[in-house]
């Protein structure tokens, strides 16, 4: 009979030993971390987030006519679907001037899509429609528009993706535009903005 021949081991390492291991000499030896003891009467500092200051508990005061409205790449897609006119849906829904806003990363979302959306481009494209530069890297448009809200809280973001949606509901006084029975519905948009204020 043949020498049988071993398989080989890959990803085997040698075995080493620790370096706080006993057999080692008491200069090469890591020595053991001190626990520093927390002084209990000390001043204990916390980071706290900046809260807004356009905020007055849930109502947003930064918010009113002209309302600016953050528009999303399948938002487009919906209201073409449900042969929508934007702005003038936007009007019929709040009753007031609207501004709608497109990111460049959005832009670029509907860019991506190719020919089968090229309807939507031309509509992103309307001189109405007001285009706001984008200064990070990449083109993820979720993102994009949950940053933008968070600093500016000036716009209502129109949206039909569930993740987007659940996403701005953390963000307090933020109202989200979206499509349901053929027509611009509005979420969390308190009664009296409209209202003249006297």
């Amino acid at each position: 009979m043949g020498k049988q021949k071993k398989a080989r081991k890959y990803a085997t390492m040698k075995r080493m030993l620790s370096l706080r291991d006993q057999r080692l000499k008491e200069k090469d030896r890591l020595k053991p971390k001190k626990k520093e003891k927390k002084d209990p009467s000390a001043l204990k500092e916390r980071e706290v987030p900046q809260h807004p200051s356009c905020l007055f508990f849930q109502y947003n005061t930064q918010l009113g006519p002209p309302y600016h409205i953050l528009v999303d790449t399948n938002f487009i897609n919906f209201s073409i679907k449900a042969k929508l006119d934007l702005v003038q849906s936007m009007m019929d829904c709040l009753y007031a001037k609207c501004i709608p806003c497109i990111t460049d990363c959005v832009m670029a979302e509907i860019e991506k899509l190719g020919q089968k959306y090229r309807v939507a481009l031309r509509i992103a494209k309307d001189p109405r429609f007001e285009r706001l530069p984008c200064t990070h890297r990449g083109t993820y448009a979720d993102d994009c528009l949950v940053q933008r809200v968070t600093q500016h809280k000036c716009y209502i973001v129109a949206t039909v993706d569930r993740d987007l949606k659940r996403r701005i509901r953390k963000i307090p006084g933020v109202p989200i535009m979206y499509i349901s029975n053929h027509r611009y519905n509005i979420e969390r948009m308190p009664d009296d903005y409209g209202a003249p204020r006297f």
